[in-house]
């Protein structure tokens, strides 16, 4: 078969193709969406903490640079300070890092959702060829991510540069304040300048996503071809279909088989059907059909039961509704509780008879059926 080109794959991936493509990691992912999550999640938390930051900095850098002339010649004391210095500033910028952390965990859950597959860590050797390394730069999908960044460093550049023509007066204005009060318009500026430039992302990663989303469709899409053998695949092959059915239907046949002779008795047609009859009062509600048959089967049923001796009734019009009404090792319908009883009455009498040597009774003929079951009879 001659190998299918990426034209002739025209059919949406299959809920099979897209489970084993996520196994091996290939998942839709927007680096875009990623990064203004992390970077918008940050900016937010310094813009919330960030009062608190600052003076928190400030009272951490006031009180640790106030060392004793003791201190600074000891070095288990300045180890001490340094420590203490760090585990501070660590909490100062805990709420920043936490919120940051989340929005890289959380973020994978708008876009294929988490994902942790050890197929992904081998590495493929196709990526580091130089040859295929080339192909895929002069691609369309390198034209692609070639344009997107390209109108994404435009977007933020422009946007960068109406920011600081925005707050030049701002930011020359600063030098003639005291160097407090300038830090903290300082601050203030560049949150709200970094938090605009995160915004603009928003743009570039609504872009971005639905981008990814088709493109990890279409690599995903399958020929007709292809399909039609997962299809094949999933469902078996007719042929061999065919095969377990019979192999099937052969071991249910035997198993059936093998329940003729433990059978009470067998009704008959007498030549068309037959139905085995097997009732264990203590075990069961009422009495089941254990085997059942037509025409060639019936003739096993009953050479199989005459082997065996277990006794036969001919009664058409019971034979029959049994052989439609009830499945195999399933209990009588209770509209034929009061014929089988018949038949079962007649089996044991017989029986008591052979047995003690008397004459034995004559069939029932009379045998009830009610009238919704002799339409199996017609």
């Amino acid at each position: 078969m001659a190998e299918e080109s990426d034209q002739e794959r025209t059919e949406e991936p299959s809920a099979k193709r897209l489970s084993e493509a996520r196994k091996k990691g290939q998942v839709p992912r927007s680096r875009e969406l990623t990064t203004f999550a992390v970077l918008m999640s940050g900016s937010f938390a310094a813009y919330l903490f960030g009062d608190h930051l600052m003076s928190g900095m400030q009272e951490l850098m006031q009180a640790e640079l106030r060392l004793d002339r003791d201190a600074i010649f000891d070095v288990r004391a300045m180890a001490g300070h340094l420590s203490h210095s760090l585990l501070m500033a660590g909490k100062l910028v805990a709420p920043l890092l936490l919120l940051t952390l989340l929005a890289a965990l959380l973020s994978p859950l708008a876009l294929g959702g988490w994902l942790f597959s050890g197929e992904s860590l081998f590495p493929k050797w196709e990526k580091i060829d130089p040859l295929k390394g080339i192909t895929r730069v002069f691609s369309a999908q390198g034209s692609i991510e070639l344009t997107k960044s390209l109108v994404k460093t435009a977007l933020i550049g422009g946007i960068s540069y109406a920011l600081f023509m925005y707050y030049l007066d701002d930011f020359i204005g600063l030098s003639r304040q005291d160097p407090v009060p300038a830090i903290q318009r300082s601050a203030g500026l560049i949150l709200d300048a970094l938090l605009i430039l995160c915004g603009s992302l928003a743009a570039v990663a609504a872009l971005d996503t639905p981008l990814q989303l088709w493109k990890h469709k279409r690599q995903l899409r399958m020929t007709r071809q292809a399909l039609r053998d997962e299809m094949k695949e999933s469902e078996g092959r007719p042929e061999v279909k065919s095969r377990v059915r019979s192999m099937q239907m052969e071991m249910a046949r035997r198993r059936m088989m093998d329940e003729v002779p433990k059978a009470d008795v067998i009704v008959t047609n007498p030549t068309h059907f037959a139905v085995a009859l097997k009732y264990c009062q203590p075990s069961m509600r009422a009495p089941q059909v254990v085997a059942k048959g037509a025409d060639l089967m019936a003739a096993q049923i009953r050479n199989l039961a005459a082997g065996t001796g277990v006794p036969l009734l001919a009664a058409p019009a019971l034979a029959r509704a049994l052989y439609y009404s009830t499945d195999l090792d399933r209990e009588i319908p209770a509209e034929l509780y009061l014929a089988v009883a018949q038949v079962l009455a007649y089996v044991y009498q017989v029986k008591a008879a052979r047995q003690y040597g008397e004459d034995v009774p004559p069939p029932p003929t009379d045998l009830r059926i009610p009238e919704e079951y002799l339409r199996y009879t017609q």
